[in-house]
């Protein structure tokens, strides 16, 4: 149970920038999959496709079984496909529509929600604006930047069930061993600077002051958009208002419009080489090591045996470290460290209808069940993930498994609401191959990073050139 936990846990460290290239495939090959389905391979059953290590037998179980209470009359089958991280996943999803075997739901987080939306996925408005009454509750416990994550030009394609903010982990013992007080949510990029050395001064060469992995969720976007900057500009698509008018006060809707817009690469900005130059500064300090590929699977191990002393994650995390044995209070969480900004970045992740599905009523059903808080209290009892719903984070909710500024989580939201998620336009999956492969050339040395921003750069402008 606790290994199965455990990796289902690891796994979710990259649900948010584990890659997305199978997305591109499904995109590409649109035309040839939307044909009818194959006689025989329909049972009447809405199948909910999710991935298998993130939602694991009781997860299953949880939702069937719920759900049938509520909606005795639809058959529902939950599909959890076995994929290492979300790339396998979207293969394996690819693979069901081209033998006509298509869900009619699959669980997306924020590296696909646009290309779905783009050429797979159904918007939610009318559904949305005809039951208004029974989410209301939803959307006035839900931040508004989770819901504007979900949408694309003007519409929306998803209800936010989770998200996880790329904060600050420290280990408490590493902290106490040197002498140092834990930071305030107010520290800048030269107070985490100055930690890591006095970090380094008391602790053995084995260990590691900073550790991050090279992805596009918690790699080096969190240094851009503390430095003000990001991969792609950022604007904001027209639309929208039919949602916020509806569902949020003035206050809360403010600047908000139809979803993010990610255009043109900028690379070579200056504030984006000043960003790399810090962490390459940092890595030729012997303050943090070169980012490493994958999914960060190896880090909870190393950073529960006190091996390494800071690291980037999020509410996930929180039941990963319990699960793997450290207790609550070996362990703490702190907002991001200001720079230019304090702007902190997300992934959130939820169901997406697919536009093959014959049962979308039904599908509607369930995307109503699965973001209800009893559902997602039931499902998330082990703090495998942070919930979209405010309401959910409680005192109660961390005190088995910690950490004590457990409020974090939210706050990053609420008290920071220019927060945003990753860059992930629906050419995501060239985008982000790109991104890993020039940042690890970068950081090579500092002298490497204006040369490998360039390259970088013409890349990136081929990768959003194409079309998706």
């Amino acid at each position: 149970m606790t290994d199965s936990l455990t990796r289902r846990t690891l796994l979710r460290y990259g649900a948010y920038g584990a890659g997305a290239a199978a997305l591109a495939g499904t995109a590409a090959s649109w035309d040839r999959l939307t044909g009818a389905d194959i006689p025989g391979r329909d049972d009447g059953s809405l199948v909910v496709a999710t991935l298998g290590p993130a939602y694991g037998p009781e997860a299953v179980r949880t939702l069937t079984e719920g759900f049938k209470e509520v909606h005795p009359d639809i058959k529902l089958r939950i599909n959890a496909v076995q994929a290492v991280d979300w790339s396998d996943f979207f293969a394996k999803i690819l693979t069901q529509i081209a033998a006509g075997t298509a869900p009619d739901l699959v669980y997306v987080a924020t590296e696909g929600v646009q290309l779905f939306a783009q050429r797979l996925g159904v918007p939610l408005d009318d559904w949305v604006k005809r039951d208004a009454g029974e989410l209301r509750e939803y959307f006035s416990d839900v931040h508004p930047s989770l819901v504007e994550s979900m949408m694309y030009e003007g519409s929306l394609y998803q209800l936010p069930v989770e998200f996880n903010a790329a904060d600050m982990y420290l280990n408490n013992q590493v902290l106490k061993r040197a002498g140092a007080d834990f930071p305030a949510a107010d520290w800048t990029r030269d107070d985490f600077t100055g930690l890591l050395r006095d970090m380094k001064k008391s602790s053995g060469s084995q260990f590691t002051p900073y550790f991050w992995t090279n992805r596009l969720w918690g790699g080096v976007v969190p240094w851009l958009f503390a430095n003000d900057t990001n991969l792609l500009s950022e604007s904001k698509a027209p639309g929208g208002g039919w949602l916020w008018d509806s569902f949020y006060p003035a206050a809360a809707r403010q600047g908000r419009g139809g979803g993010f817009r990610w255009t043109t690469p900028q690379a070579t900005d200056a504030r984006v080489e000043e960003a790399y130059d810090y962490l390459a500064s940092l890595i030729q300090e012997g303050l943090c090591t070169r980012p490493e590929g994958g999914n960060g699977q190896n880090l909870i191990g190393v950073f529960s045996t006190g091996r390494v002393g800071v690291t980037p994650a999020g509410g996930f995390w929180a039941g990963g470290l319990h699960l793997a044995g450290m207790k609550a209070d070996g362990f703490d969480v702190q907002y991001f460290p200001r720079w230019r900004t304090q702007r902190m970045q997300y992934g959130a992740a939820g169901y997406a209808l697919l536009r093959t599905s014959k049962r979308q009523e039904e599908a509607w059903e369930f995307i109503k069940y699965a973001a209800r808080k009893d559902t997602l209290t039931r499902l998330f009892e082990t703090n495998q993930t942070t919930p979209a719903r405010r309401s959910m984070l409680t005192a109660d909710r961390y005190r088995e498994t910690g950490p004590n500024h457990w409020q974090v989580f939210y706050d990053t939201l609420d008290k920071f609401p220019n927060t945003g998620p990753i860059p992930a336009p629906p050419q995501v999956a060239e985008v982000e191959q790109v991104l890993l492969k020039h940042t690890g050339t970068a950081l090579a040395s500092r002298r490497s990073v204006a040369p490998a921003l360039r390259r970088m750069q013409s890349d990136l402008e081929k990768a959003m050139e194409r079309d998706v």
